[in-house]
């Protein structure tokens, strides 16, 4: 009897142990879905940009992607709120941002939002044809087995974009790039399925030049 007892103490405990490991696991993984990160997109981001553009921390668009004004505005939310200016916002900045971590995504608009920004820093200038083709590569990217899965990360890839570190990302979006991002989205490739392009004036990088070439447009020459 005594050796039953003991057997059955101990896999109650091992039960109360697996119990309180999921327990912590879905904790942890409630904790990093309430966190909002440069990358991020939907209508949380929304309400942190309207939040933080109404008491003057933040001055750019309200478009639900967490670009790097977004995450430096959060920065100096948390610096002058006795939070740790990490730039994320996670459960503590949301609750001081009086913003609910609920809010859904709109994937489909959002990703739209995020490869117009992309197009326009990318091809601000370029024929429309050429800011489409801008865009096709970013989705081919998506469907190829060396780059990410998706388009945010593809977008924000380290290295993949210039316009990324160099500022023009956030700045205001050219009307003709919304345009372009859906005829791409919409499977418009007038690349025929380049995975890069660069400007042939300003490239610095000896290796891009070794890609094979497929077509050129505007100032871009997209390559497979």
């Amino acid at each position: 009897m005594r050796g039953k007892r003991k057997l059955a103490l101990t896999m109650a405990a091992l039960i109360a142990v697996n119990i309180c490991v999921v327990m912590l696991t879905q904790s942890v993984q409630r904790a990093n879905a309430a966190s909002y990160r440069r990358g991020s997109a939907g209508g949380a981001v929304e309400q942190i940009q309207r939040r933080l553009s109404d008491w003057g921390y933040y001055s750019g668009a309200v478009d639900g992607i967490y670009g790097r004004g977004t995450e430096e505005a959060v920065k100096y939310f948390q610096s002058k709120n006795g939070l740790r200016a990490d730039g994320v916002a996670g459960a503590a900045t949301l609750g001081a941002l009086g913003v609910s971590a609920a809010s859904a995504p709109t994937a489909q608009s959002n990703d739209a939002a995020l490869l117009a920004r992309l197009i326009s820093a990318e091809a601000r200038g370029e024929p429309y044809r050429g800011q489409v083709a801008v865009g096709a590569v970013v989705l081919n990217r998506v469907e190829h087995p060396s780059f990410p899965n998706t388009i945010s990360g593809v977008v924000y890839q380290p290295r993949a974009f210039s316009c990324i570190d160099d500022g023009q990302f956030d700045e205001p979006v050219a009307e003709s790039a919304y345009g372009a991002a859906r005829d791409a989205l919409n499977g418009v490739d007038p690349t025929g399925g380049a995975i890069y392009y660069f400007n042939p004036v300003t490239a610095t990088n000896k290796w891009i030049w070794s890609r094979p070439l497929i077509l050129v447009i505007g100032s871009h020459r997209f390559c497979a």
